[in-house]
């Protein structure tokens, strides 16, 4: 069939369970590979599984690199995890440069450098803290490997801010003016107070580390906060623990047979144009010279386009140019003419092209309904489950009920995207099977919800 194939990767959204940030943890059980696609194998993974993923993949470079956990953490977030950039810049370029542009201490320099802290006029044995400008005791006093040096109280105001405000985790810089050195995890966790924070924190880096890796995407699933991990990105079907199914590629729902590339195009065109598709088809002409919408406020057929570049004067009834009118102002007696006419074809052409985008959009938002009342059979399914075991039928015996109502709920998601399938389906011998084969569908889905509707 002659269809576009583009289609593209995105994003996706967040997480909501505790972590811990253990960087020696144990290394978790290994989990079971699932497929909804026969050829396409994938993990689910809860929050827990994911941050032993970022351990491990922590402990892997350590293992090569020597450095501390923490700042590991730092460059491979700079890399956007990706294990095999870091290690190849480690060992082949500046290592110097390499700790300058991510922002943190070359921590086999850091034993060099000198804090200086700034000491007290007032009383001898103190430091003043830059942000409160408060004298404190030197144990009240904390910095990072660049020297500057805040009171514990500024640090987890300054932090809190960061992280709750301004929904920053893995790039807090120092709060000294201008000063570009990152937060480590360790120093973050101990400066932090609030519970509520820590974990907001946790979250964060989480969430970093789930949206730099292409091979893992959250489930979009309100309140799900399972991960899907793959060994190669394609356009496949997965199927969360909270029994969500949706695209790897793109993260919408399951949308066989159309590609992702061309669902995107057709979200985006339902969403600038459903609204007023049908207003505008009721009410509105195109101007023959420019194509601009125009609405017709008087009784008077002659018409001024007013899109400052056009300007054309036409008349409303045949749409050809109005100088030729002469004084039949609110008579149009040129209908036939050659010129009017290619201006009307235009028109038909554009009502034409609109009538067949609203053909399948309104199929496509009747099957979108109707998935939607289908969920509901669910709760009356289960109603009758339990009374037909009441009848001497074993709960094995009546599965085929929730079967049912899987299968009609897989049918009327795939007749959805069917119509945005032959919208952008060239018409030909397949585009003729093709909507055989989608009417029978259609018939057999209907059969089947009326069926369970009346038992």
């Amino acid at each position: 069939m002659n269809i576009d194939d583009d289609y593209d990767d995105s994003g996706n959204e967040t997480s909501g369970d505790d972590v811990d940030f253990a960087i020696d943890g144990e290394t978790s059980a290994n989990r079971e590979l699932q497929s909804y696609d026969d050829d396409y194998q994938y993990e689910v993974l809860s929050t827990d599984d994911i941050v032993q993923h970022m351990v491990d993949c922590i402990r892997e470079v350590n293992s090569v690199v020597q450095i501390p956990s923490t700042t590991t953490r730092i460059l491979l977030n700079y890399f956007n995890w990706d294990k095999e950039k870091l290690m190849e810049r480690f060992f082949d370029g500046n290592q110097d440069d390499l700790f300058k542009e991510a922002h943190v201490i070359n921590p086999c320099k850091k034993l060099t450098i000198v804090a200086k802290p700034k000491m007290s006029r007032k009383v001898l044995g103190t430091e003043e803290c830059d942000i409160c400008f408060m004298v404190h005791p030197p144990s009240q006093m904390t910095g990072l490997e660049c020297g500057h040096r805040f009171c514990y109280q500024c640090w987890n105001e300054y932090l809190t801010t960061k992280i709750m405000e301004e929904g920053v985790g893995q790039t807090i810089a120092c709060a000294a003016h201008n000063c570009p050195i990152l937060v480590d995890d360790e120093t973050a966790m101990r400066l932090l107070q609030d519970p509520r924070v820590k974990l907001k924190y946790q979250h964060l880096i989480t969430n970093s580390f789930v949206e730099c890796n292409r091979l893992l995407r959250w489930c979009p699933s309100p309140d799900c906060t399972y991960a899907i991990k793959v060994a190669y990105v394609d356009s496949k079907p997965v199927g969360c623990r909270c029994g969500h199914v949706f695209c790897f590629m793109c993260g919408e729902n399951w949308h066989d047979p159309v590609k992702c590339q061309l669902l995107k195009k057709w979200i985006k065109k339902c969403d600038d144009d459903s609204e007023t598709s049908n207003w505008i088809a009721a009410n509105t002409k195109e101007c023959p010279k420019c194509n601009a919408t125009i609405e017709k406020d008087g009784g008077c057929n002659h018409m001024v386009c007013k899109n400052q570049n056009c300007k054309a004067d036409f008349c409303w009834v045949c749409l050809g140019p109005w100088e030729p009118h002469g004084s039949s102002w609110y008579n149009c007696n040129r209908y036939d003419e050659d010129e009017a006419k290619a201006a009307r074809d235009a028109q038909e052409k554009s009502r034409a092209a609109l009538q067949r985008y609203l053909f399948y959009c309104n199929r496509y938002m009747n099957h979108m309904q109707s998935l939607k009342f289908e969920h509901k059979l669910y709760a009356a399914v289960k109603d009758k489950m339990e009374e037909m075991q009441q009848h001497n039928m074993s709960w094995i015996e009546v599965q085929f009920l929730k079967k049912a109502v899987d299968i009609l709920c897989e049918c009327r998601q795939t007749l959805m995207y069917t119509y945005v399938f032959a919208y952008y389906l060239k018409k030909n011998n397949q585009s003729v099977i093709f909507e055989e084969n989608q009417k029978d569908l259609e018939r057999a889905t209907e059969l089947l919800s009326e069926y369970l509707r009346e038992t």
